[in-house]
Parts: C-alpha cells; structure tokens; sequence
C-alpha cells in the first residue's frame, strides 16, 4: 500500500480514540486502517529526510494510535522496516519503527536500511533489491510460524503510561 497521493491529515490530538477507539478523522486513513487491520505482516518502508521519516509516514505513525487504543488491534501482526537514506539517518528511522512494532505487540522481522542519493537509484542497488525481497519472504514465513505475543502481557502498558493514565 502506498501513500503517495493519499489524503492522510496529521493527528490533531483530540483524543477521540482514547474512548471510541475511532479515529475522528475523515480521510484516506479509513482505507489504510482496514488494509492494516487485515494484513498478517506489514513491511514499512520509508526514505529518509533530515535524519526521520517522511512526513507521510509518520502522519500514518501518528494516526495509528487509533489502533492501540481499547484494543492492541495489530497485535500479532509480523512487522518489518526498509529505510532508504541518502546517507546518515537509516538508523535513527530504524529505531522509530522498531520501537513502534514493539509497542504495538508486532512480531519484529528484519529490516533494509539501504543508500541511494538520487530518487529512483535505490531500483538499481541489485542488493538492496534483493534484501527486500528477502524480507518479504521472510514475513511470510514468520507470519506462517503463527508466534503470539503472550495473552498475560497483550493490554499492558508502559509503567508511566499506565501511572500518569491510572490503567
């Protein structure tokens, strides 16, 4: 799924979805939580700017909160990333969508974090190609194997979060 030429507004911060579990918002994030809700693995797959995400990107990051709340509703999910920069940054956009997969009870897979200075380039990297390919696979395997994140721990809560919310 991409997003380009997709209408994702920003999150606005209402809290809205703290209680409905809905997202306020009218736009095409109704077509990508339904593709996400559905999917078994997600690859995220971002170029890198200034050290971050796209804004597209992290607009989709940002919406998805939606999806955490009442219910952990990608739980289970198998997710990996592919980061493209033009040098510095990979890293950095790696440990976002990491740290993502991991408070939203994803199954971690691997990651891509390739180099490519112009737009396009990255198509040409036979490696690069390759390695993403093998992620894809990967997923699927992993998503075949059917790990759990543990029942005893799926509604759970980082300490401050539960602390400053009274979970």
């Amino acid at each position: 799924l991409s997003l380009s030429g997709k209408e994702i507004t920003p999150c606005d911060g209402c809290d809205v979805c703290r209680t409905t579990g809905k997202c306020q918002i009218k736009d095409d994030m109704q077509t990508v939580y339904q593709k996400m809700e559905e999917a078994d693995g997600i690859i995220f797959g971002t170029p890198v700017y200034f050290y971050s995400m796209a804004s597209q990107a992290k607009a989709l990051i940002d919406r998805t909160y939606a999806l955490r709340r009442l219910a952990f509703r990608l739980v289970n999910k198998v997710g990996g990333v592919i980061t493209v920069a033009g040098g510095l940054g990979r890293t950095d956009v790696l440990k976002d969508l990491y740290f993502y997969i991991a408070i939203n009870h994803m199954i971690p897979a691997d990651f891509v974090a390739a180099i490519a200075s112009e737009k396009g380039a990255i198509k040409k990297d036979e490696k690069a190609m390759k390695m993403a390919w093998e992620l894809g696979r990967e997923t699927g395997q992993l998503v075949k194997k059917g790990f759990e994140f543990p029942n005893e721990f799926r509604n759970r809560f980082s300490t401050y979060v539960a602390d400053k919310y009274k979970l």
